[in-house]
């Protein structure tokens, strides 16, 4: 099949880019950090095949604009709602999230339930669910990234190493994630707003964890089937992820992706193109 095509969208507040591939049913690939719409190379042209597969960059991050702010996950939401919505037509949709973009594609899931006919969540728990998001601090890093002005004075010019760390540490093998591979994240996440576009991810957890309880309180748990699946090994999430969306949807299922830490769709892309599409192909609608 051809390649994807890049393309960019204007919305209010942020200009889009996101990558377009196949025809058919939507299916939407929200990325996580740090990463960008690249993570989902391995993943989409397996799905391109039977889909129309849409992978935007997240405002901030990627070749997307890079706003002062709107960085919480209701607005990031938002801007998907507009991309999908509003500048595609497009009705209803599958919905995948991994990392960051979990908890983005859960806000918009809860907000336009009619919308979404799937939701699959990857190797990250929902903000507000009850759960320890930070695992009691083994993920050091989410409260170093939320430290005011600390982390942008010590990674200035050190961006590389920051995010190479994560990539060499939290996957099952060091060199799960190439050198090459890395270059095209390092590329993005170098230039001129995106590291503190990323840390505003971070910095507004706890505004997600209140938006979350409230649509939550409002509207109960989710109601359309979801996927939950995460990464035995390593910085990988295990079992929380799923004990974590059946705190928050009615109809879960899923469990561990074996020998893969944290980066389920660079690690293990067949497993995970494998589970989504047998996930998919039971909605007749």
């Amino acid at each position: 099949m051809p390649a994807a095509a890049s393309r960019f969208a204007d919305l209010d507040g942020a200009t889009l880019h996101y990558r377009e591939a196949g025809e058919g049913d939507v299916v939407v690939l929200v990325h996580g950090i740090p990463q960008t719409s690249h993570e989902w190379r391995h993943v989409m042209p397996r799905l391109a095949e039977h889909y129309r597969v849409i992978a935007p960059d997240l405002r901030g991050l990627g070749d997307s604009s890079r706003p002062a702010g709107g960085y919480d996950k209701k607005t990031l939401a938002d801007d998907l709602w507009q991309l999908v919505r509003g500048h595609l037509g497009v009705e209803r949709f599958f919905l995948v999230g991994h990392d960051w973009g979990g908890p983005v594609a859960f806000s918009l899931a809860a907000q336009h339930p009619d919308a979404v006919r799937r939701l699959a969540i990857l190797d990250v728990v929902i903000p507000g669910d009850g759960g320890d998001f930070s695992q009691g601090g083994r993920r050091w890093h989410h409260a170093f990234f939320r430290t005011l002005d600390l982390p942008e004075a010590l990674c200035h010019g050190r961006e590389e190493l920051v995010v190479g760390w994560l990539f060499d540490n939290y996957g099952h093998r060091p060199n799960c994630i190439g050198p090459e591979d890395q270059r095209e994240y390092f590329r993005t996440y170098t230039t001129v707003g995106a590291f503190r576009a990323m840390l505003a991810f971070y910095r507004a957890l706890p505004v997600d964890a209140e938006d979350n309880r409230a649509i939550l309180a409002r509207n109960g748990k989710l109601r359309m089937p979801v996927l939950a699946l995460g990464g035995e090994k390593s910085f990988g999430r295990g079992m929380e992820c799923i004990e974590s969306l059946r705190r928050v949807a009615e109809d879960v299922r899923g469990g561990l992706v074996k020998e893969c830490g944290h980066w389920i769709p660079e690690e293990q892309p067949e497993v995970l193109r494998d589970e989504l599409m047998r996930f998919f192909a039971e909605d007749a609608g």
